[in-house]
């Protein structure tokens, strides 16, 4: 019979609790889990929303994503340790390759202005195995959004700069990468100036519900219309 090409997304999610410690200058610990869980609901609601996916899932050892993975009809597959991004991608990518699972989207979970339309202009510009897509960060430097067939057929390796290494993986692997630029996956929220363009950019989403409902986006606008008052007085 004909094999069926399943197509699935994996997203792997650190502990929650230590999540996003770049936001510290401007977001205590509880409110950096708090944008963090919103953002990875924001992430699930459209991928759970994206027709041309067969399934969904959370790596990850975090309690509360898991409870969240259920809410979505995601699975879950566990990490034994925290040991990083990398590792937890490759063990994903094995357990589903033994399903056969023949192409792997991975997602972060700090893309909240990701769309199902979005994730479906990646998977459609996907080309033949063997191919890898992948979404670069708004500043070049990450990759938002990588698909892989047969899913290891590149070595992805993350970290903050992994889109031009990613590049060069495809290439070693005889692999012409097909490149998407996308403005919502474009932007993961790493940084203070992440989150302000997020907060630029009003979109219906839980993240943005969130950091209205907590107070934050209007301590934030307060901290940056003071900076660029200063920033008037001293020119």
């Amino acid at each position: 019979g004909l094999e069926l090409a399943l197509m699935w997304a994996i997203v792997p999610v650190k502990d929650l609790a230590g999540a996003k410690a770049r936001l510290s200058p401007v977001l205590s610990a509880d409110e950096r889990c708090g944008l963090f869980c919103a953002m990875l609901c924001d992430v699930l609601v459209v991928l759970a929303d994206t027709p041309s996916l067969d399934g969904i899932a959370l790596i990850t050892r975090d309690p509360a994503a898991e409870v969240l993975a259920h809410r979505f009809g995601a699975e879950i597959i566990t990490e034994d340790q925290n040991s990083g991004q990398t590792n937890a991608v490759a063990h994903g990518v094995s357990q589903l390759i033994a399903r056969g699972v023949a192409a792997i989207m991975q997602v972060p979970g700090d893309v909240p202005l990701a769309t199902a339309v979005e994730f479906e202009q990646v998977i459609a510009a996907h080309l033949p195995a063997p191919a890898m897509t992948i979404v670069p960060a708004r500043d070049q430097q990450g990759s938002n959004c990588i698909i892989c067939s047969p899913p290891d057929s590149v070595a992805l390796r993350f970290g903050d700069n992994s889109f031009f290494p990613h590049l060069e993986a495809a290439r070693q692997a005889s692999i012409q990468p097909t490149i998407c630029t996308l403005p919502g996956l474009g932007l993961d929220i790493d940084t203070p100036d992440d989150l302000a363009e997020l907060l630029a950019r009003p979109a219906d989403t839980l993240s943005h519900a969130y950091l209205d409902d907590s107070g934050i986006a209007r301590r934030l606008q307060e901290i940056q219309g003071d900076s660029s008052m200063k920033a008037a007085a001293t020119a």
